[in-house]
């Protein structure tokens, strides 16, 4: 396939009846990072993947396969792939020519006893553990501990086991690799596999535009800055200790979306170095950190090394700016309790009307849950209800913002597979999408909302949406909520979920129940949130609930009880 071939190329979706299916898939990441980050690779890297594009089917199915797997060392005869259609040899010969292999690695003791096994390795080490009196039946854990004083150098297979022992090959170019997933991606979380072995084609996605100013990397050094932190991140996983990896954090960056990345990597590292013992530190890192989480957690640490003063400030400061709901209920427990030990009048809590609830006692059912039992139980044909939980107004703001959720915003949408955008439960995914936020509550306003909502429900049919649940939208419920709630409600309910998205994405009531037929143009409908027995309110269901109750929306919490002895089929 030629270069040119290769950039004009449209992404596609392989089919799993292909056999070689995972190789289509690679082509298309890195088909897509050529033509849309190829500025952001050196000329050798560009050379390189381009001449994966040269080499036989059967020797790209193999290369894939290899980077698909964990690590790069690999055993040539554990790599069995009937697919390929040519013995596995032939494919491994022409990856070493091609410059893709290292056919003669140097293996360190660790990587020879992860690969071969312990009757394999006995004998090639019975001499000298006679030599030095050890057991010669050692578990494979003791022999390499006994072992490895003796032989701190790497060595080649022939030189470890002899000229007979199994092949072995290390895979070369990996950190590009690398690299071009997190082009991709996003992120490096993702392995291969999330992408290579899935079928992209049972979804419908969104297009994007995809041009350079909407790319989260606009340099290579970004892409060097987000490898830097990954190492930080995975030195902090691997157990290095917070004082060591401190150093090694990157500055910041004018990059907004890698600010948010480093404001992650610095709340972790706060994290482990107070659980480490190094309090001064993780407050130094918890105070660079612009993530939502910071502030509590530096606060509490603030109290617990008895620094009432230096919290009562931070905490005094912070009590005036917008927070999200559980901010705002973390913050006022820590100033009430800094409040009584400084001896200073503890700001006013927020009182809201107390929330409305009732009680039903109906026959268990044979089959079900107890929210379809409220339901038939309240249902009435000029009153319907409907289980909806969290997907109807989620669904409802999915289909009135759809543009700006999908606008082409830098760091949103790496590719043409996304569900949602990459920031959407980031700080400042609503600030840098402000003025279309602002477009969609002026529709609400004016009255346009509605043409809109229906709009979007027609066109965008079965396209995923991280708001919008297809099955669970019918139509009929679309146009009893659109007649039933209030422009103002929807967008009351909107801008509390645009606060803190991870948050407040779930918590709705079970049911919501319609009144089409009462007059007047207010609202006609309530929420009702459903408990069996023995079940109770979560923290995130308690603060809707609050809400509801302070901004008047109607609802209430429904507490079953099950009738003695009597039962419905």
């Amino acid at each position: 396939m030629s270069p040119a071939k290769l950039q004009s190329k449209q992404p596609g979706t392989a089919d799993l009846n292909n056999p070689l299916y995972y190789l289509e898939n690679m082509e298309t990441v890195v088909g897509w990072v050529l033509s849309h980050h190829g500025d952001l690779l050196t000329a050798a890297e560009q050379a390189r993947l381009a001449q994966f594009y040269h080499l036989s089917t059967p020797a790209r199915a193999l290369l894939t396969r290899m980077v698909m797997r964990s690590g790069e060392l690999f055993r040539s005869d554990k790599l069995t792939y009937p697919e390929l259609g040519v013995p596995e040899a032939h494919a491994l010969a022409e990856l070493a020519e091609a410059g893709w292999l290292d056919t003669e690695p140097r293996l360190s003791l660790d990587e020879l006893f992860r690969l071969f096994t312990l009757a394999e390795l006995r004998p090639a080490f019975a001499p000298v553990l006679a030599a030095t009196g050890e057991p010669a039946n050692l578990p494979k854990g003791q022999l390499r501990d006994t072992l490895l004083p003796r032989f701190p150098d790497a060595l080649t297979i022939s030189d470890w086991l002899g000229p007979g022992a199994s092949r072995v090959v290390r895979l070369e170019h990996m950190p590009l690799f690398d690299r071009i997933r997190l082009m991709f991606f996003g992120n490096l979380r993702q392995s291969w596999p999330d992408f290579v072995l899935v079928e992209l084609g049972h979804q419908q996605y969104e297009p994007v535009t995809f041009t350079p100013d909407s790319r989260a990397f606009g340099h290579r050094p970004e892409v060097d800055l987000y490898l830097a932190m990954h190492q930080c991140r995975e030195w902090l996983d691997q157990g290095v200790p917070a004082r060591e990896v401190w150093p090694e954090v990157p500055a910041p960056s004018e990059n907004p979306w890698l600010t948010s990345r480093r404001d992650r990597l610095l709340l972790e590292l706060g994290r482990q170095a107070e659980r480490q013992g190094e309090r001064e530190l993780a407050l130094q890192a918890l105070a660079s950190s612009g993530h939502r989480e910071a502030r509590l957690k530096q606060l509490r640490l603030l109290e617990r090394m008895k620094r009432h003063g230096d919290a009562w400030e931070i905490a005094s400061q912070w009590h005036t700016q917008d927070l999200s709901d559980a901010e705002a209920q973390g913050l006022a427990r820590i100033l009430k309790r800094l409040a009584a030990k400084l001896g200073e009048p503890a700001p006013p809590l927020a009182t809201t009307p107390p929330i409305m609830e009732f009680s039903l006692t109906l026959p268990r059912p044979a089959l079900g849950s107890v929210e379809l039992a409220v339901q038939q139980h309240l249902w009435r044909d000029d009153a319907p209800v409907f289980y909806v939980e969290n997907t109807l107004i989620n669904g409802l703001f999915g289909l009135l913002c759809w543009q700006t959720i999908f606008a082409p915003v830098p760091g949103a949408f790496f590719h043409p597979f996304h569900v949602g955008p990459a920031d959407l439960t980031r700080e400042d995914f609503v600030a840098r999408r402000q003025a279309g936020f602002d477009q969609c509550f002026a529709l609400l306003a004016d009255g346009r909302y509605r043409a809109r909502i229906l709009a979007n429900y027609r066109a965008k049919q079965g396209i995923t949406n991280p708001f919008v649940i297809w099955p669970v939208i019918t139509e009929e419920l679309l146009h009893l909520a659109l007649d039933c709630i209030p422009p103002a409600d929807l967008e009351r309910l909107f801008r509390r979920l645009l606060r803190n998205i991870r948050e407040h994405r779930s918590g709705f009531p079970d049911l919501i129940r319609f009144h089409p037929g009462k007059p007047g143009p207010g609202r006609r409908y309530d929420m009702i949130e459903v408990k069996g027995p023995g079940d109770r309110l979560q923290d995130h269901q308690v603060r809707w609930l609050a809400f509801f109750a302070g901004e008047g929306i109607p609802a209430s919490v429904c507490y079953v009880r099950w009738r003695d002895n009597e039962a419905v089929a």
